[in-house]
């Protein structure tokens, strides 16, 4: 991903548990369901009905039925995917596996944006799987600037972390981004673990994109741990793609996809399943770094 990206915008209403209680989560409470499930409102697509390269096609490879992609990352470079379409609002979701042993510094993505639209004072809805070294989980980030707070010298940071119920080099996991006009979701395997809805929201149209690239400057332990090539390629496996929503230009009967069952906000089964995830898996809360100026962070 060419931008630098390391936030996530958070609701105050957010589910969250104190401090003490989220860095040691107890292992044994079993995953609760979420009781409903937006990935099967979708229909899964080949990537070449929804997606084209972007760049490092070199390093892109798709599958004869072309539902399939395998992305590389080698000292050359990585790999990125884009949308054919951009959207209003919608369910963007896509299977991904990580490798396994050494991956610090590399990112793997799944996001929307408007960076080539708005340069400089771009939005970005960003789902990043971040490298680890062995004997280390990966970190799934979650992410979000509106209107160029991921631009520039000074990023406003509001990262939300998690190190996940599950291995993500083990096997596929699906991995969604539900935008629609009232809030965000970050949903794993249909399970929310994170919903945003606030005064600052991305509201212009975006595209969905995927990579594999060289974060090594924060992506794993802050830098600590860099990309080591001596274990190239790196690889990410993207397949089952869903993708729906309202694209630029549809007509005003466009509806986006609800968050619940009642529409917006999530269910008191959805809730418990957030509180469930947060609980169990969120490492870092932005709100929580006593490093940050809290005067960019009123909602803290």
């Amino acid at each position: 991903m060419p931008d630098k990206k390391k936030n996530l915008l958070v609701a105050p209403c957010l589910l969250l548990l104190p401090a003490i209680v989220l860095l040691h989560p107890p292992a044994a409470q079993a995953q609760p369901s979420p009781g409903y499930y937006p990935s099967s409102m979708v229909r899964s697509m080949a990537f070449s009905e929804g997606y084209v390269n972007l760049w490092g096609p070199q390093h892109q490879t798709l599958s004869q039925d072309q539902k399939a992609l395998t992305l590389l990352m080698d000292r050359s470079s990585g790999s990125g995917f884009k949308s054919k379409r951009s959207y209003r609002n919608g369910y963007f979701g896509a299977s991904i596996k990580v490798q396994p042993g050494y991956t610090a510094g590399v990112n793997t993505a799944f996001y929307l944006s408007n960076n080539e639209l708005y340069p400089g004072k771009h939005d970005e809805i960003d789902m990043e799987l971040l490298g680890t070294v062995p004997g280390e989980p990966y970190t799934l980030q979650t992410n979000v600037y509106v209107r160029g707070t991921g631009d520039g010298a000074r990023l406003v940071g509001r990262e939300m972390r998690f190190h996940l119920w599950f291995d993500p080099a083990a096997d596929f996991h699906h991995y969604a981004i539900l935008w629609n006009p009232d809030e965000i979701v970050f949903l794993v395997d249909d399970v929310p673990v994170r919903r945003y809805a606030g005064d600052a929201f991305p509201d212009r149209e975006m595209w969905a994109y995927g990579s594999i690239w060289d974060a090594s400057d924060w992506a794993t332990d802050g830098g600590r741990y860099r990309a080591d090539y001596a274990y190239q390629p790196f690889v990410a496996r993207f397949q089952g793609f869903r993708t729906a929503g309202c694209e630029v230009g549809a007509p005003s009967t466009c509806r986006p996809m609800p968050a619940s069952p009642a529409g917006t906000g999530l269910s008191s089964q959805q809730q418990d399943a957030m509180r469930w995830a947060q609980h169990r898996s969120m490492v870092y809360y932005y709100c929580q770094d006593h490093t940050k100026d809290r005067a960019l962070y009123p909602e803290c």
